[in-house]
């Protein structure tokens, strides 16, 4: 018999789901498991500190409530199965994205600090999505979604991936990391959406800003470790750089001393664009969640499986 410990937030109608799927299954549900709980699981559904498996020897498979699985691959031992969220939080995100990009290039920043001292005063022109030019640097679940919202209004669209890869319909070119530096020059609109790993750490930097087009918008959803955060907010501040959204910083949370937090046209939102602020995303991760307890009992390939030694998806 299956010891299942879930420790994704379910109401009744999950858990019936879930139960109904593995009905000899024994079921245990805790967002804050005790180390006995993880040790005596042979499948978990949703994030447990990585350090927790360590001491899970009954451990087959662990199904991730995040699309990040930074921490993960290096503590579970070998032939166990890992799967994260991704698909889950496209939607929520790239809308996140949206909104904060409109804020910056209708200046609704601007004229928030306005209303609040009161003060009725014109700031000036304006830019539009429409006829921009778009890069999205990591084309996985929220870059891809980004990109469509940005094609569809009206925005020539370029995409940069860090592996090859047939080019959707919805991007205008297709690069790899190679590219970064040509593709950065004409861009108006760059959105980092890359993961993390030693790889993608600081891509975004002092030099990396000074090749972006003057008056550009720069946004990072992605993780807070792929942009030096000291070189953003020098860019910002020096007027290079017209604007830049983050959901995410290296570190987090932000030190109250940190400059980002005085940066000239920062919209900064504390890492909230994921998770289950959307009540739709939480559907979603219980979605995959389930499909792959199906074909996990199956014997059947599960989906968004992860390579143990590369971190990536298979």
């Amino acid at each position: 018999m299956h010891e299942i410990l879930v420790t994704i937030p379910t109401q009744p109608r999950h858990r019936e789901m879930l139960e109904r799927i593995a009905p000899e299954a024994h079921f245990a549900y805790d967002m804050k498991p005790a180390e006995t709980s993880v040790e005596n699981a042979d499948i978990i559904l949703g994030n447990v500190p990585p350090a927790m498996l360590k001491n899970a020897p009954k451990l087959r498979w662990i199904q991730l409530n995040t699309a990040g699985t930074d921490g993960y691959p290096e503590v579970l031992r070998e032939g166990c199965l890992l799967t994260n969220a991704t698909g889950a939080y496209g939607l929520a995100i790239s809308e996140h994205m949206l909104a904060m990009l409109l804020e910056l290039m209708k200046k609704l920043n601007l004229y928030g600090r306005n209303q609040q001292a009161h003060l009725w005063r014109d700031e000036g022109t304006v830019t539009s999505i429409h006829g921009s030019r778009t890069l999205v640097v990591g084309l996985g679940n929220l870059g891809g979604e980004f990109a469509k919202r940005m094609h569809l209004l009206g925005s020539t669209v370029t995409g940069i991936r860090r592996s090859k890869g047939q080019k959707p319909e919805y991007l205008d070119a297709l690069y790899q990391m190679d590219s970064l530096d040509i593709c950065l020059k004409d861009a108006d609109i760059v959105a980092s959406c890359l993961p993390g790993g030693a790889d993608t750490t600081h891509v975004f930097n002092a030099e990396t800003f000074a090749k972006m087009k003057p008056g550009a918008y720069f946004l990072n959803v992605g993780r807070g470790s792929a942009v030096d955060s000291y070189a953003l907010a020098d860019a910002l501040n020096s007027g290079h750089l017209a604007g830049a959204g983050l959901d995410v910083t290296e570190p987090e949370p932000l030190p109250k001393d940190h400059p980002l937090w005085d940066a000239k046209n920062l919209v900064l939102t504390p890492h909230v664009s994921g998770w289950y602020h959307l009540p739709e995303t939480h559907e979603r991760i219980l979605g995959i969640a389930a499909e792959n307890l199906n074909a996990f009992l199956a014997g059947t390939p599960l989906r968004n499986q992860i390579d143990l030694k590369t971190g990536r998806k298979i």
